[in-house]
């Protein structure tokens, strides 16, 4: 079996080429900039999905899994979209064209429309996305064009895979700076620790560790299964289930004060995330997982409170992998790099 992905180096792509070669996969790995890594059973090759001819690529493979997303220029989202919805409409137009019977794309959780944050939704739940949020309307209409491409290509086997946050300890590099940006003083947090959390009214999150999104890659390749798939660890944490795995203090912050601190850490150039991802987490549904437990046979191997201390102590630890994306020195010497591009203004 030949399987191609798309978007191969990053904090997902990495561990899905990983667990899709320990497999016995043959697989193409697409990304921007090549690594200097070597995998058994991976052929590593160059592409933009926003500009370069995708069919010689896609031809000949079985599955094609697309993981491309651009998450910076944050502060430009005409650059956002020309990557993530106009290469994802690129993607399955190659797909079509050269002939492949099946493809898994990756949405999320941001897709969904505004939901509940006590009883989880399923697949049914709309994918209108929150309005307030680029990466949620981009999110939202790529599952408008999936939609499209489904009704033109029936016989094309189509997957959706729909997350929640995915975390990893070689991704902390990479997260830090597409998230706290270069003012998160990561030696102090290996020193002391995460010293105090927002106990925000509201905000219950769903916690997943990338190699368990790999698994159910890896799943979906083999089995014969379409349409979308929620994948989520449990517990589902609230400000308190975070403070207590962190050995953090509880701080009483209101959702408004909380957006509009980020607001103008935003608009002051000190974070690289824009207000919107606050809305987002405050009213994107909880996800039922039981249809990818059902019909995948899938369970995470890991839960969300190991996830998490995991991830934090990876941060402290300032931890990545030897991809382009995933390199602890992707933001330059002293993260002056992350400064120079305007923090959140440049492609990374």
């Amino acid at each position: 079996m030949r399987v191609v992905v798309v978007g191969a180096t990053g904090n997902v792509g990495l561990q899905t080429v990983t667990a899709l070669a320990d497999d016995g996969v043959e697989v193409v790995g697409l990304a921007r900039r090549r690594p200097d890594l070597a995998l058994q059973g991976v052929t590593w090759q160059e592409a933009d999905v926003a500009s370069d001819d995708l069919v010689p690529l896609l031809r000949g493979a079985d599955v094609v899994v697309h993981l491309a997303w651009l998450l910076q220029p944050s502060r430009h989202e005409a650059v956002q979209w020309r990557t993530n919805v106009e290469g994802t409409r690129r993607v399955l137009g190659a797909v079509a064209e050269a002939g492949v019977p099946a493809v898994i794309v990756f949405s999320s959780v941001g897709a969904y429309s505004p939901g509940p944050k006590d009883t989880p939704v399923d697949e049914s739940w709309a994918t209108d996305g929150v309005p307030t949020s680029p990466y949620s309307r981009q999110k939202a209409y790529n599952e408008r064009v999936m939609d499209a491409f489904e009704a033109r290509h029936p016989d094309i086997r189509v997957v959706r895979l729909r997350p929640g946050l995915l975390f990893q300890a070689a991704a902390a590099s990479e997260i830090r700076r597409l998230f706290a940006g270069p003012f998160l003083p990561t030696p102090l947090l290996r020193r002391v620790g995460v010293p105090v959390v927002p106990d925000v009214p509201g905000l219950r999150l769903q916690l997943l560790h990338t190699s368990d999104v790999a698994e159910a890659v890896r799943l979906a390749v083999h089995l014969e299964v379409r349409g979308a798939f929620n994948l989520a660890a449990d517990p589902a944490l609230d400000p308190p289930d975070i403070a207590r795995v962190l050995g953090a203090r509880l701080i009483a912050v209101s959702p408004r004060v909380l957006r509009a601190a980020t607001a103008v850490g935003w608009w002051l150039r000190l974070l690289p995330t824009d207000p919107g991802w606050i809305d987002m987490a405050l009213s994107a549904p909880l996800l039922s997982t039981e249809r990818a437990h059902r019909e995948l046979g899938w369970r995470p191997r890991l839960g969300a409170e190991e996830v998490l201390a995991d991830f934090v102590r990876a941060l402290g630890e300032q931890q990545g992998a030897p991809t382009p994306p995933l390199a602890r020195d992707a933001g330059g010497p002293a993260r002056s790099r992350e400064i120079a591009t305007g923090i959140g203004g440049e492609a990374r």
